[in-house]
């Protein structure tokens, strides 16, 4: 506007300009002045309210753990925990705003706290930051560091909650919109309105505020999710009676039962006795279970709720019946059978005079319930035997009872009825049989041996067929040096009752040669 030869009258002009654009700047600033003001007014409104609710919180959970201790007391000490860390800082942060209120002229006009000077000098000096702006950096240190490490040893509360901790209370060197690095505390705070800073300040509270009530929120969400999750229900069968007889039909119901290690009922009477063993939140009975027949269990839990005390009814029952005299053992494991093999059994139903029993492989091979079962074409692991029969009321009763099926265990080679690392001869190999055995198996089976492989230390091998050496195998065993070793290995054996049964490897057998 003052370049070239000019009027005095657009010179005039262009100075009324010029004092117009300052005016607007001038009212500007004092506009952002109180724009700042009243955030600072709702923030700190804003603060009183979360204040209240995470203290309301706080006397809640009080009230749980002195009605569930077991339940509730570790939640609230990580509760306490967080509550300290943030009324701590709050405090310092509270009595800072409060140190540096006391320099303006009048609090409440915005448009007057326009300067840097209070903050400034309490935070820089001479171009190094002060005793108390380290102060200040090390209180945000001590309540992010001491907050992120309680949250993220709490199961219950997201760990983004703590991130979010860290990136907002995150005091590293910052770049202004220049690209120059600048120190955290220089870059907000430094040159600023005073009624920024207290904005900021307030601003940090807020935050404060915030991750506490999250936290807060967290954990009594995570212990309700906790509860609630089906991974704590069992499904109960309940019967209408604790015994049936042979021929009834069983009557019942299913029901999702919650347990809950931490629950401890306020008080349990049962048939008129208080009982108070109470482990992992089960109710443990004790009692004479009383002459034969049928015995009921009544009674009530207790729980404290609140001003008041919520009663559960308990009523079951359970039928006593005459000790028995006679004892069933059987070995679990041992309900095998085999493949290849004939496998006896007995099948018999006490009480019932004749039985039908049906199973893959199953056949009857006498009275007094014998029967025999081969399972060599079944290719399942398991074949369960079907029984059943009429009591002498003419009521049916029928059971069934699976066995497991396996292999026959892998055989032994043998040199001369010796299995394993032996020594022997030159004339006794060169005279000896190849045998193949089970040894320690259950059933007596006997193995023909079909060929085998000859090998002598530093010759090729032999294929023999047969059980016994043949010239080429004699042969090479005469040019054996006293001390070297055989292998007998690579032995093809098959059942003598059953030749398309295919066996497992056979091991092999070392002869040591004596001479």
């Amino acid at each position: 506007m003052a370049g070239g030869k000019l009027s005095p009258r657009q010179k005039m002009i262009n100075l009324m300009y010029l004092v117009f654009i300052a005016m607007m700047a001038l009212n500007m600033s004092k506009e952002v002045l109180s724009a700042f003001g009243l955030m600072n007014e709702k923030l700190t409104t804003a603060n009183t309210i979360a204040t209240e609710r995470n203290s309301a919180f706080m006397t809640g959970l009080a009230e749980k753990v002195s009605e569930q201790p077991e339940k509730y007391t570790p939640l609230k000490e990580k509760a306490d925990q967080i509550s300290s860390f943030s009324n701590d800082f709050n405090t310092y942060v509270e009595q800072l705003k409060s140190e540096l209120l006391e320099t303006a002229d009048d609090p409440t006009d915005y448009e007057t706290m326009d300067k840097p000077d209070a903050l400034d000098t309490k935070f820089f000096e001479g171009g190094k930051t002060t005793a108390a702006a380290t102060e200040f950096l090390e209180k945000i240190k001590t309540y992010r560091e001491g907050v992120v490490t309680a949250i993220r040893s709490v199961k219950e509360v997201d760990g983004q909650v703590a991130t979010d901790v860290e990136n907002t209370f995150n005091t590293e060197k910052v770049k202004d919109r220049a690209g120059v690095s600048k120190d955290w505390l220089n870059y907000n705070f430094e040159g600023f309105p005073l009624v920024a800073s207290i904005t900021k300040l307030t601003q940090m509270q807020a935050d404060v505020k915030t991750t506490e009530s999250k936290v807060l929120s967290a954990l009594l969400a995570g212990q309700q999710a906790s509860e609630l999750s089906f991974s704590n229900y069992e499904a109960i069968v309940v019967p209408d009676k604790t015994a049936f007889f042979s021929g009834e039909k069983f009557k019942g119901r299913i029901v999702l039962g919650r347990f809950d290690a931490t629950l401890k009922p306020t008080k349990v009477m049962v048939n008129g006795k208080e009982q108070s063993e109470v482990q992992n939140g089960q109710i443990m009975l004790d009692f004479p279970a009383g002459n034969v027949g049928e015995r009921e269990v009544k009674g009530e839990l207790q729980f404290k709720e609140g001003d008041s005390t919520v009663t559960i009814p308990i009523k079951s029952s359970y039928a006593v019946i005459p000790k028995p005299n006679s004892a069933v053992i059987s070995a679990d494991k041992m309900n095998v059978v085999y493949r290849g093999v004939q496998n006896p059994m007995t099948i018999s139903i006490p009480g019932v005079p004749s039985v039908n029993a049906t199973a893959p492989g199953l056949k009857k091979v006498g009275g007094a319930g014998k029967y025999v079962m081969n399972v060599t074409a079944i290719k399942a692991r398991e074949v369960a035997i079907k029984v059943s029969g009429k009591l002498p009321n003419g009521s049916s009763v029928s059971d069934s009872k699976k066995f497991r099926i396996k292999d026959i265990p892998r055989p032994v080679g043998t040199v001369r009825g010796e299995d394993g690392s032996i020594k022997m001869s030159k004339s006794g190999l060169d005279k000896a049989s190849i045998g193949a055995i089970l040894p320690d198996f259950d059933f007596d089976i006997k193995l023909d041996v079909t060929s085998f492989k000859f090998k002598v230390s530093g010759q090729p091998t032999i294929n023999v067929r047969g059980r016994r050496l043949d010239s080429r195998a004699k042969s090479a065993l005469k040019k054996a040096k006293r001390g070297s070793t055989v292998q007998v290995m690579d032995i093809k054996a098959q059942l003598k009752t059953n030749k398309g049964y295919k066996l497992k490897k056979i091991s092999p057998v070392i002869v040591e040669l004596t001479n």
